[in-house]
């Protein structure tokens, strides 16, 4: 999953950061709303971490305009404030949470967690299933039936994505942008290679699960 960072602090962002990333999302770091505003209208975060304090555009202005452009990905507000008028002016205008600094990290990962869970796909906090293949974040493997094997951070993140969205034919510019950025120069061979891994990985463990090819478009799992 790939998550977009809005904070102006530099120190906090980079910890949150690194925070994340080790616990196996990607992440985008910005440290002004105008950024901040700029990256999320691209569409492709599965949630947004967004400061409200923020130089040349404060959050709540981002979250308004987000909002009326109808994007509508889940927005975990951040904020020094503890003041009961600040939250419900957030969550007026489309934050989907709100978490006071200082906050615990693992309050914030389950906040994460939570906003970003869809429903009928989560085995639990730590698992993605389909029909049987299980995709374990802890320990970065994949299991069929007993039978499991470790996967790389790139590996894993593919994998989620393509379990995420079963029967679904993702186009491979979607795939780099998920995983890489949408600024990345990262070429399609490269996600080639990784499929072929995985699909070397899915051989080993007997999983009758196959990614296939959409030919010039990009992959499904079925």
């Amino acid at each position: 999953m790939r998550l977009l960072v809005v904070e102006d602090e530099m120190q906090l962002a980079d910890a949150l950061s690194e925070i994340l990333k080790r616990n196996m999302y990607n992440v985008d770091t910005v440290y002004n709303g105008i950024d901040g505003l700029d990256n999320a209208m691209t569409g492709v975060y599965d949630c947004i971490i967004l400061d409200i304090m923020l130089p040349g555009m404060n959050g709540i202005e981002v979250l308004r305009k987000l909002r009326q452009e109808h994007i509508s990905t889940p927005v975990l507000l951040l904020t020094a404030r503890s003041e009961i008028e600040d939250k419900i002016n957030g969550l007026d205008c489309g934050a989907d949470d709100y978490l006071t600094k200082p906050f615990v990290t693992g309050e914030l990962l389950a906040r994460v967690r939570a906003l970003t869970r869809r429903k009928g796909e989560i085995v639990d906090e730590a698992r993605l299933d389909y029909k049987g293949l299980e995709l374990n974040k802890n320990t970065c493997s994949v299991m069929w039936q007993g039978n499991d094997v470790k996967l790389s951070l790139k590996e894993y993140q593919i994998m989620e994505l393509l379990i995420s969205n079963p029967h679904q034919i993702l186009p491979k510019e979607r795939i780099i942008e998920k995983i890489w950025g949408y600024e990345s120069d990262v070429e399609y061979n490269n996600i080639e290679v990784y499929i072929s891994f995985l699909r070397k990985k899915l051989s080993v463990i007997s999983a009758p699960i196959q990614i296939k090819t959409a030919r010039g478009i990009g992959y499904s799992l079925e």
